[in-house]
């Protein structure tokens, strides 16, 4: 009897997963493909297709967690997913949103390094994972994206893609984003793993990487393919900066110096150490960025905190003050430098960076292009040769930003000796966003937990607030202030091969942008809380309205939504009320910390007029109706 076609191709597919299997389980035997290879369990030559060596291409990396959605344009990596999943090699996370996805494995990295690739379908869905991509790519995070693609035959406009007969358009997008490669032919299979890899595992500044697998490449077999073409390593790290004659001339600008100030970014994480001796030696003091909470410990006297446009009293002082500025591992974020116009009688910029884009961002600048941690070493080498020492005080100066800087903790202490105001939206008298937040932050560094900040407000309060010194345990995504990230980013609880508890603290407005983590949450067994601050509108911008134009528009929600009564109707997950006062959310919070998976705090909060329901804003942002005057302060600067 003649075999149809339909029984021939599922004898092909039978056979493929078997030899999928057999290899899968010869990995896992033998502890890693690195092992198999030198048993000859695994062949170096084999037959595959271009699926299944990507995925195997991503495991030589180290990369075991995949997480994301399944569509149409991914099935084929789906199935060598599930056969590698069986044989204990990797964990695919199936979830509801691509941009939870995203966020998720960004937070995964941040917190912990470990890596993981985010899967999407084509179209819609990887348009979703593309514009949540611009977390890793505002914050420096190492992430692989495998994105389905249309076919690289001529066949029209592809369902789910862009309606135009043309190829790698989407290519475009991602390439706009960061670092994109579509995979045309499976030949260009190891070029384009060792992109990614160039780019994930960055030693200074990560980022995504979006490889796109056309729908008929991904099954593409590969005959006698050698494994050997799957790269591994990583590039290796910058050093110290070249001695170009700029350490010595940075040396003399500090000792001349009579208010230096040390602005301390993402690039100087692991240069603790060397910041604390330099502040001594050069007498300076320090303002941070929030993705270094706990680089600098917060009751350091030359720690000014935060600066920017929701910084505090004290870190905006030293900036305006400072005649001489060392800007550290930092690309100035429009925030976090005023859009250009925080640094009014700077008169020389030392600036050491990685990138040379962001070391030359600011004009009087000598550029120290090398690794933070080398690079300060030597220049505190310097200091010391040059006769400065450990303690040196520059009186004045410190003096003057010591005020400021008790200033700044007496106007917080007032906020939280007032937690509680009467809003008339909930018709009664509630927690104020200060009050929350400090009682929070510090029942988190009190029990280990993770902080992730959302965007809007309770980023900007959160940020003034928070008192973390253990360094990369308070989170917030500054660089794209994407709404929903911290929610989202509690997944990585449970991706997460250490495990650690979280808490997102949120906003009603956020929370509603992914309130699939509750779903998500639930099945993948998250171990942390949601902290729901509801105000019941997007408060940051209504603030921001009503500062440039008298009213706010469009930002108020009109319905009290039932969060308790909507966490409750997911199975596994808890809920629990706290308006009150900071005790009766601490009480909750432990009460969260006890339920073995997810839960949901809901706190009604001000919001209004009152001084006392905010921390206010004290520096100038390049937006809406300010931007002229923002922009002519700038041009009258000229750094």
């Amino acid at each position: 009897m003649e075999t149809t076609g339909a029984a021939t191709v599922q004898k092909a597919e039978l056979t493929l997963s078997l030899h999928r299997r057999r290899r899968a389980e010869a990995i896992a035997s033998a502890g890693g493909i690195e092992a198999a290879l030198a048993t000859g369990s695994l062949p170096r030559h084999i037959d595959t297709t271009v699926s299944e060596a990507v995925v195997l291409g991503l495991l030589r990396q180290g990369v075991h967690t995949f997480v994301g959605v399944f569509g149409h344009g991914s099935t084929e990596v789906g199935e060598v997913l599930r056969i590698y999943e069986e044989a204990g090699l990797l964990r695919m996370y199936g979830v509801r949103s691509e941009i939870e996805a995203s966020h998720a494995a960004s937070a995964l990295r941040w917190v912990t390094g470990e890596r993981a690739a985010v899967i999407s379908s084509i179209g819609p869905g990887a348009l979703q994972a593309l514009a949540a991509s611009l977390v890793p790519a505002s914050n420096g995070i190492g992430l692989w994206y495998l994105m389905g693609d249309e076919t690289t035959e001529d066949e029209g406009p592809n369902m789910q893609q862009i309606p135009k007969p043309e190829q790698e358009l989407y290519l475009r997008l991602c390439g706009t984003m960061g670092q994109a490669y579509t995979l045309h032919t499976p030949l260009a299979l190891g070029a384009a793993l060792r992109r990614g890899l160039n780019t994930v595992d960055h030693p200074h500044r990560g980022g995504p990487f979006y490889l796109l697998l056309p729908m008929n490449i991904q099954p593409a077999t590969m005959a006698d393919f050698n494994l050997d073409e799957l790269p591994v390593g990583a590039p290796p790290r910058l050093g110290k900066a070249a001695d170009d004659g700029a350490y010595d001339r940075s040396v003399e600008a500090i000792l001349a110096a009579e208010r230096p100030v040390v602005r301390i970014g993402g690039g100087a994480r692991e240069a603790g150490a060397e910041l604390l001796e330099f502040l001594d030696l050069s007498g300076g003091v320090a303002v941070v960025s929030p993705v270094v909470s706990g680089v600098v410990p917060y009751e350091h006297p030359r720690n000014m905190l935060l600066g920017g446009s929701k910084g505090s009293l004290s870190g905006n002082y030293a900036m305006e003050q400072a005649d001489v500025l060392v800007a550290v591992g930092t690309r100035s974020v429009c925030q976090s430098d005023c859009s250009r116009t925080a640094y009014p009688n700077v008169r020389q910029v030392i600036s050491v960076n990685t990138d040379v884009e962001a070391a030359m961002h600011y004009g009087r600048t000598l550029a120290l292009v090398g690794d933070a941690k080398p690079t300060l070493a030597e220049l505190n080498r310097r200091l010391r040769a040059a006769g400065a020492s450990c303690g040196r005080e520059r009186s004045d100066w410190l003096r003057q930003c010591r005020k400021r800087r008790q200033a700044w903790e007496r106007h917080k202490q007032e906020r939280y000796d007032h937690p509680v105001l009467y809003d008339p939206k909930w018709g009664g008298a509630v927690l104020t966003q200060p009050a929350a937040v400090k009682a929070a932050t510090d029942w988190a560094r009190a029990n280990g937990a993770v902080t992730f900040f959302d965007a809007g407000d309770v980023q900007a309060n959160g940020m003034q607030i928070a008192e973390d010194d253990r360094v990369g345990r308070t989170i917030s995504d500054t660089g794209a202030t994407y709404m929903g990230f911290a929610v989202s980013a509690l997944l990585a609880s449970a991706l997460s091969t250490e495990g650690f508890y979280g808490i997102a603290i949120t906003g009603d407005g956020s929370f509603t942008m992914s309130p699939q983590i509750l779903i998500d949450g639930a099945v993948h067994g998250v171990r942390g809380c949601i902290l729901l601050l509801d105000n019941r509108r997007m408060g940051a911008i209504s603030a921001l309205q009503t500062a440039q134009h008298g009213a706010d528009y469009a930002t108020g929600d009109c319905l009290a939504i039932d969060y308790i009564a909507w966490a409750k109707s997911i199975p596994g997950v808890a809920a629990f009320e706290a308006n009150r006062s900071p005790d009766e959310l601490l009480a909750a919070l432990d009460q969260a910390r006890a339920h073995s998976t997810l839960s949901l705090i809901h706190v009604p909060v001000y919001y209004g007029p009152d001084p006392l329901g905010g921390l206010g804003s004290f520096g100038r942002w390049n937006v809406g109706n300010w931007v002229e005057e923002t922009q002519a302060l700038r041009h009258s600067i000229g750094l």
